[in-house]
């Protein structure tokens, strides 16, 4: 291999090692925008599945509060 051939050869591979490495680069940075979005999605779980808890009680609250309201109705005469 001559110095040409050589030189030629060396600034390929640079070219191709900056080029992965600008890909390994965008990969990184979108495996951490993906991880904090995962993050921000399980927050959002975690808050939709509390208050789904919380209207579920209030649901149940006034079920019951409506089964005995129309337990003391007085029954009529049919």
């Amino acid at each position: 291999m001559t110095y040409q051939d050589f030189y030629h050869y060396s600034l390929i591979m640079e070219a191709e090692l900056r080029s992965l490495e600008e890909k390994i680069i965008q990969f990184v940075e979108l495996c951490q925008r993906l991880r904090a979005e995962n993050q921000d999605l399980r927050q959002q779980l975690a808050t939709a599945l509390n208050e789904s808890k919380r209207l579920e009680e209030k649901i149940n609250s006034a079920k019951t509060r409506l089964e005995n309201l129309l337990h003391q109705l007085p029954e009529g005469d049919a």
